[in-house]
Formats: C-alpha cells, sequence, structure tokens
C-alpha cells in the first residue's frame, strides 16, 4: 500500500457442486495467484466453498462436515499472508443454518458475517435452508479459536488509519436499507459483497448501476464477487460479473460468463478525503459494532519510484491497478463527452441569462481575440441572448488589434462575429497604449511585464466604456485554468461584470468549442471554429514573428495546460500532496512527458497557485460547472497570504529524489 492505494480483488472460482476439497482448492490457487499480484484484500462468491445450488445436500451432514475441515484447510493456507480473504459457506449455529463470509488472515478465522436479507421470490427459496441472522454479535469455537459471529462487525486495520472493512451478502445490497449503509457510518470505507446473483435479461444493468450507485453514496469502496460457471444450471446461469467500485466510478469488471479474478488500487484517501469534505456526512452507530483488528504488512514495500538506490523494479506495487485518466476533466467516451459539453453550455448560458434579466440588460460586450477563450464566451453569449430573446446584433463584439495581433487571429474574429450575427466593433489600441507609455516614460522596445500588461488593461477599459455607451454588460472570457495560475492581468482581462468561463478549465474549453463546431450546422461556422481550434494559445502581446505568425505560446512560458488542469483537478478536488500527484501523472502522461519535464511543471504550478490567490479573491461572477471550480464565494476559500512552503518542500524533495536516481542510473 502507497499513497493511500490498496490493492484488492474479486475472484470468481471453478466451482463442483457439493464437491468442497475441490472448491477448497479452487481458492487456495486463485489466493495464491493474488499474492503473486499483491492484493491485500480478495473476496469471493457466496457459499462458493459448497457452491450456491446445492439445494437441500445444504442440510445434509457429510457436506456440512467437509465444509468445516475445509474451513480449516483454507485458513491454513492463508497462514504467512497478510491478505484479507473472504469467502461465502454455510455455518451452523443453534442447530440453525446461516449463510456467511468467513474473513481469514494468516491462518486465523477473524469473523463471521451472516446475510441479513434471506430471498424467498421469484426463482430463489433460500428460506428452505437458510435463516436471516436475528441476533447481536456471538462467539463461536471452532479448531480452537474463538470466533465472532454476526452481522455488526467491521475489520478495522491497526496500521493503516483508514482502512476497515465491512460485509455484507449478496442480497443485502438489494433491499431498502442494506446493512452497508451502517457499516459506512460506523466507519467502513471498504464493503466487500459475497454474491451469487443469476443472469436474467437485463439485470447485468441494474447491478452495475447498484453496486456503482451505492459505492457513491456510501462514499466507499465497494468489491463484489459473484458466482460464476461451474454452478448448477439445472434452473439457473450465474454470469460472474465481478465489480469494483469507488465513489460511483467503476474500476473494474469482469467479462459476464467468464470465470475471472479483477484486480483494481482502491484510493483510501480520496475517500477519507471526500467524506471530510462533505459536510453532511455523519458517521454514528459504532457503540453497538465489534471492531476486529487486523494488519498489513508494509515493511516489504520501498519508497515509490526507487529501491535500494536504484529506479525500483516493476514489482505489482510499481504499477497501479487503476485507469488514471490523463485528462480528469473531460469524458473520454465520445457521447457522455457530447452531453457533458451539451450540459456545460446550457448552465453557462443559463447563468448569463439570469443576469441579463436581473438587470434588465439587453446589450453585452465581449473583447473578442480569434482565440478559444473569448470565441467560447461569445459562443455562450449567443446562446443566452436566443434563450431570452434578445437579438443577436445587440452583442457587441470587440477586437482590439495592437502590437501582437496577427492577421489569422483579427480575420477568425471578424469572420466569428459576423457568422454569429453579433455587432462587430475594431477598436485599435495602438495609439493609446503608445500615449500611455509616454505618459508612464515607459520605453516600448522594452518588452516587460509592463508592455504586456497595459496591453490588456487598455482592452478592459475600452470594454467597460463601451458597456457604459450601451448600457451593456461585459462577458468576461477567462477560463478556470488561467485563474488557477494567475495567468490573467490584474484588473485587465482578470476582470469583467460576468465571467462565464470562469470555472471551465482550459482543456474542457477546447472541447465546448469543438462540439459547437460539429452540431453547428454552419459550415462556414464550422470552419472557422476549426481554425481557432488549430491556432496556439496566445494572449499576443508581443509582435509576431517576421513570417506573422504567433511570437508568444502561453504553453512555452507557463507549461502544458493538459499538465496544470490534471495537477488542478487533484489539488482542488481530493486535497493529494505532491508526491501522491507526481506519481498518478507520470502513469497517466506516460510517453508523452517524462518525469522532470512534470515534476518541473508541478513546481511551477504549487509556486503560481499559493502567490496569485489574490487575483481570485476578487473574482467577478460566473456559473460553476463542474465538480471543481476556484470561486471565493464557492468552493475555494483560500486566504491570499498562505505559505506554499509545505508543498515545494515536498515538491524539492522529489526534485532531490529523482536527480539522485538518475545519476544511479547512469
Amino acid at each position: 500500500m502507497r499513497d493511500g492505494f490498496l490493492r484488492v480483488a474479486a475472484a470468481t472460482p471453478e466451482v463442483k457442486v457439493a464437491d468442497v476439497q475441490f472448491n477448497r482448492e479452487e481458492i487456495c490457487r486463485l489466493i495464491g495467484e493474488g499474492r503473486e499480484k499483491k492484493a491485500k484484500i480478495m473476496v469471493f462468491p457466496e457459499l462458493c466453498l459448497t457452491a450456491y445450488t446445492c439445494g437441500d445436500l445444504f442440510i445434509q451432514k457429510p457436506l456440512l462436515t467437509a465444509v468445516k475441515r475445509e474451513l480449516k484447510a483454507l485458513a491454513a493456507f492463508t497462514a504467512g499472508s497478510d491478505m484479507l480473504v473472504f469467502v461465502g459457506l454455510p455455518w451452523e449455529y443453534n442447530n440453525k443454518l446461516y449463510n456467511v463470509a468467513a474473513a481469514i488472515q494468516n491462518g486465523c478465522i477473524l469473523g463471521l458475517v451472516p446475510k441479513i436479507w434471506i430471498p424467498n421470490y421469484s426463482e430463489f427459496y433460500e428460506r428452505r435452508h437458510f435463516n436471516p441472522w436475528e441476533f447481536g454479535t456471538v462467539t463461536v469455537e471452532f479448531d480452537g479459536q474463538k470466533i465472532p459471529l454476526g452481522t455488526k462487525i467491521i475489520f478495522s486495520c491497526k496500521n493503516v488509519e483508514n482502512l476497515a472493512v465491512g460485509a455484507e451478502i449478496c442480497e443485502d445490497v438489494w433491499v431498502l436499507n442494506p446493512p452497508s449503509i451502517a457499516h459506512a457510518a460506523a466507519g467502513a470505507t471498504v464493503i466487500v459483497n459475497c454474491s451469487a446473483s443469476d443472469e436474467t435479461t437485463g439485470k447485468a444493468d441494474y447491478r452495475r448501476s447498484l453496486i456503482s450507485g451505492q459505492s457513491a453514496r456510501l462514499l466507499c469502496a465497494y468489491v463484489y464477487a459473484n458466482a460464476g460457471e461451474g454452478e448448477s444450471t439445472q434452473d439457473l446461469v450465474f454470469g460472474g460479473q465481478n465489480i469494483i467500485a469507488e465513489n460511483g466510478n467503476i474500476l473494474r469488471e469482469s467479462r459476464r460468463f467468464e470465470n475471472e479474478t479483477i484486480y483494481a488500487d482502491i484510493d483510501l484517501e480520496r475517500l477519507e478525503c471526500e467524506r471530510r469534505r462533505m459536510t453532511t456526512y455523519q458517521t454514528e452507530g459504532r457503540e453497538d459494532y465489534l471492531f476486529v483488528e487486523f494488519e498489513l504488512d508494509l515493511d516489504e514495500e520501498k519508497t515509490w519510484g526507487e529501491e535500494n538506490g536504484q529506479e525500483a523494479k516493476n514489482s505489482g506495487y510499481d504499477s497501479l491497478e487503476r485507469f488514471v485518466d490523463p485528462s480528469p476533466f473531460v469524458p473520454g467516451n465520445e457521447a457522455d463527452r457530447a452531453r457533458r459539453c451539451e450540459e456545460i453550455l446550457m448552465i453557462q448560458a443559463m447563468g448569463l441569462k439570469k443576469r441579463l434579466v436581473h438587470t434588465h440588460c439587453q446589450n453585452a460586450v465581449v473583447g473578442i481575440s480569434g482565440g478559444l477563450d473569448s470565441t467560447l464566451a461569445l459562443l455562450v453569449t449567443v446562446k443566452a441572448f436566443d434563450m431570452a430573446g434578445i437579438p443577436r446584433s445587440q452583442i457587441y463584439s470587440v477586437t482590439m488589434p495592437c502590437f501582437g495581433t496577427t492577421d489569422r487571429t483579427y480575420n477568425n474574429a471578424c469572420l466569428l462575429t459576423r457568422k454569429l450575427g453579433a455587432t462587430l466593433m475594431e477598436v485599435d489600441i495602438r495609439d493609446a497604449v503608445n500615449t500611455h507609455f509616454r505618459d508612464i516614460n515607459h520605453d516600448p522596445s522594452v518588452h516587460d511585464v509592463t508592455y504586456e500588461n497595459s496591453q490588456a488593461r487598455e482592452r478592459t477599459q475600452v470594454l467597460m466604456d463601451i458597456a457604459n455607451q450601451a448600457g451593456g454588460m461585459v462577458i468576461g472570457t477567462g477560463d478556470m485554468s488561467e485563474l488557477a495560475l494567475g495567468w490573467a492581468t490584474y484588473n485587465g482581462d482578470h476582470m469583467s461584470m460576468y465571467g462565464v468561463n470562469a470555472s471551465v478549465p482550459k482543456t474542457l474549453v477546447r472541447h465546448l468549442v469543438r462540439y459547437f463546431a460539429d452540431t453547428c450546422g454552419e459550415e462556414e461556422l464550422k470552419n472557422v471554429l476549426l481554425d481557432i481550434l488549430d491556432t496556439p494559445v496566445s494572449p499576443e502581446l508581443l509582435p509576431p514573428e517576421d513570417n506573422g505568425t504567433i511570437a508568444q505560446k502561453t504553453e512555452d512560458l507557463v507549461g502544458p495546460y493538459e499538465l496544470h488542469d490534471f495537477f488542478l483537478y487533484y489539488i482542488l478536488r481530493y486535497g493529494y500532496h505532491p508526491g501522491k500527484i507526481f506519481r498518478l501523472a507520470v502513469f497517466a502522461f506516460d510517453g508523452a512527458y517524462d518525469r522532470k519535464t512534470i515534476l518541473k511543471w508541478l513546481k511551477v504550478f504549487y509556486r503560481r497557485f499559493f502567490n496569485q490567490q489574490f487575483k481570485r479573491s476578487c473574482l467577478p461572477d460566473g456559473p460553476k460547472v463542474g465538480s471543481a471550480a476556484v470561486s471565493p464565494r464557492g468552493d475555494l476559500r483560500m486566504p491570499s497570504d498562505a505559505v506554499s512552503r509545505l508543498w515545494l518542500e515536498e515538491v524539492e524533495a522529489l526534485e532531490s529524489r529523482e536527480e539522485h536516481a538518475s545519476e544511479v542510473r547512469s
């Protein structure tokens, strides 16, 4: 376990009905594979030691005797291993039979958790053999051990603070009040489910949404192991479908109708952060729970990325059994991305529409540069005006060429405005800026921050004054990535009367513009939008190259936005420490950026993120569109004078470690 990641597994063994020895041997074989894969928790299906479909054989003494014999052998097989294993089996107590999940670790049976809800409808007739558990927690003796038996047991890891495991069995999660709710309220961060859910048409989709939804509702990881091939098909077919979910996300899912073991690294720190962040998540009801302690072997793990002064070998700990999305703000699936883009454009437009209607404003002013951000702001403004029933001609699209403006961006700004039906205004600010340079005694040949910011502030003054003339509202164009980095001129493009892009990261801006291009239905408009998408991101504050192309490219100066958006997501959303973000970025951007490059820009991000908070503390209003934002009135209540030392010291320690590893390799 490293950086809060814990490897878990859901396994479906091949079983033979009532052949307990064969089933135990198969379970042991899969446990052995799990050890090799470095899994710390492994979950098997309901009643898998006997097979779920034994029917009336469950009340036969030979079967129950074999269960105890093979359970003893199974426990002995786990000796010397810290893996926590959950196996389903029948258990006799007070001459009644119960369907239980046995928690086993290092040769010991830590506890037996019985099924509460026993289905007896449709194809299910479990009440014929099994009883619902109606007692508290009792103690039973087996093979010289005293073992707790009850539904309110949580297996709590002594040396991993936020690891606590609760168990339920199959039908328990399908009912009105699943026991996993009480488990989570009592502190369980991982829920395991030993299941035998048969296949019927459409059931797989519901099962998937059920497990995903339960993990989201409980802010937990959910490991679901289902019965598969080998069960009797006399009346039912079992298709496996093992699922590992985390806070509403499916991390892994097995193929149906194949017996398969799936692995995933769940993120306990992420779950801990979510529970800490959500003040409506209340923990309660711990008094009637028994907390059974276990321990994981953490000594076998070296510092990630380095082992005895050398780069770590490719052991199970040096990989991640989960997908790390390099674009966490952008859905990877095309259909999902299209839905998200339409939704975001509607949120942006609805926010602006409300502000226009409330202020009785009939005019809007947008500074249009021919770049992505101002293009998106204009598209949103057009959508809002259409929704409010205001003519598009009352949108003043203002282009303000100056020293760095290129023909490409200027022409695109003009064409875009005309195609959208807004009113184009051109205000050349060169003379005004040169006059300002003379007023403040600045040499225009010195292309410093004064040279650049004077242009940005002049543009903002022009927009504000035109808005006053028209009785209108200046629509802000800056996006969330720029605000996070402070890549905005204070009281220049930093300021507006309503910032429609304020919570849209740069990587998403691109997809929103592309979505509009793909769905606008006008070929000429689509072509100009595509050319804008193909234009390098630039503030165009420095004179162009001799061939007329853009000289000042933002990402050359401040770093790749796809990296910064990745950093931003995990900092804002989960509060991860720099080392963990670096590790995730290395996996996510493998082949795109090397470790040194990632670390370089991570340091830049932290430095700018802290130093530039004062710009975010006085942001104009703007609509929140996603799960993270930087508004001082919403997601980010950060003091402008916060010290970045803790974060930068960790980044610098990472740099030292990387330099040392590089020297050893050479």
